[in-house]
């Protein structure tokens, strides 16, 4: 067979290793022809591609980011794309997709399947807010991130009586929020969940301060918003998913804090440091396992699923069950961080 394979979204720690599972078990337990197409849908709108192979790809399992490239190309959002989509797999003989993606990419190939294109998913999202599968390969690696800059934020916030508030990832879900502030011994965490009360978590700071310890660390998603009246979140425009662009939270959170409660308070945004560098030892082994799962449903025919990690095994769902439902943080492990605030 000839199988495609496509990295949609943003990058991911991870991603590398599941091209690579993908194209060694491809080439050389089943014989195929692996090609990969640039730069997400983009690549199969434009027909641009690269071959792969066994060859081709060592090296990459440690390596961050994706040899593929990346786009939040929608061909839903371009003048017959699903058209063109086709024609360039027809055009260039794939027999089957392997798309690698969150819940936009992957929502793009369930529509495809629908149209009678030979799909398979892999989930990707650094967020872990996919609801099909208990994890995404990228998660633990960006909680790792976050917590060691966590560990040095609070020498730094000691050594000056600081407050530094600490911004991560997260739109829809706090998953990397509540496990680095659990794991980093955050002050205060703020999650796209609930909207927050700033005032109340700057009377809890104010407490907490009072009793003689004069450093705390804020941890807030990117996604997090302040409940209604309290003070308004700038507007950055939406991509071509029609997502709000984020970013900025953490700054007029710090301001905020310091005008209400006369604490010196700074912020670090991790941004991108968390998508970037080698992927943890678990988030590789959990990438090739996905991979080898994917292959595998294309030599199947069973196409329109998505590989997921349930009860630590690679099963198939429905391309639409992993993206029909976002998963978010359920109330009894944000308790389980409100244990150590204050």
């Amino acid at each position: 067979m000839k199988v495609g394979l496509l990295t949609g979204g943003g990058d991911c720690p991870g991603l590398n290793a599941v091209i690579r599972a993908v194209v060694r078990k491809g080439e050389v337990r089943y014989g195929d022809e692996l090609v990969g197409f640039r730069d997400g849908w983009r690549g199969v709108l434009d027909g641009t591609t690269m071959p792969l192979s066994v060859a081709s790809c060592r090296g990459i399992l440690p390596r961050g980011g994706t040899i593929l490239g990346s786009s939040r190309t929608n061909p839903y959002k371009v003048d017959d794309g699903e058209a063109q989509v086709q024609a360039t797999l027809s055009d260039l003989g794939v027999d089957a997709l392997i798309a690698i993606g969150g819940e936009d990419t992957l929502g793009v190939a369930t529509k495809l399947a629908a149209a009678g294109v030979h799909v398979v998913g892999v989930p990707k999202t650094i967020d872990n807010d996919l609801s099909a599968t208990e994890v995404t390969f990228g998660f633990h690696t960006a909680v790792q991130v976050a917590v060691d800059a966590i560990d040095r934020l609070h020498t730094t916030a000691e050594s000056h009586d600081r407050v530094l508030v600490c911004e991560v990832m997260g739109r829809h879900a706090g998953w990397i929020a509540t496990y680095a502030a659990i794991a980093g011994g955050a002050a205060e965490l703020m999650v796209p969940e609930t909207p927050f009360d700033i005032e109340e978590i700057c009377d809890k700071l104010s407490a907490r301060h009072a009793k003689g310890r004069f450093a705390s660390i804020v941890v807030v998603a990117e996604g997090a918003t302040p409940k209604e009246g309290s003070f308004t979140v700038s507007d950055k425009g939406v991509d071509a998913f029609g997502h709000v662009r984020l970013g900025g939270i953490g700054q007029q959170v710090a301001e905020e804090i310091e005008s209400r409660t006369g604490f010196e308070t700074r912020v670090t945004v991790l941004g991108h440091i968390q998508r970037g560098g080698t992927p943890t030892a678990f988030d590789r082994v959990l990438s090739t396992r996905f991979g080898i799962g994917a292959i595998d449903a294309v030599h199947d025919g069973d196409f329109g699923t998505m590989v997921a990690l349930r009860s630590d095994r690679i099963e198939r769902v429905p391309l639409a069950e992993g993206t029909g439902e976002l998963k978010t943080v359920a109330a009894d492990l944000v308790d389980v961080a409100e244990v150590f605030f204050g």
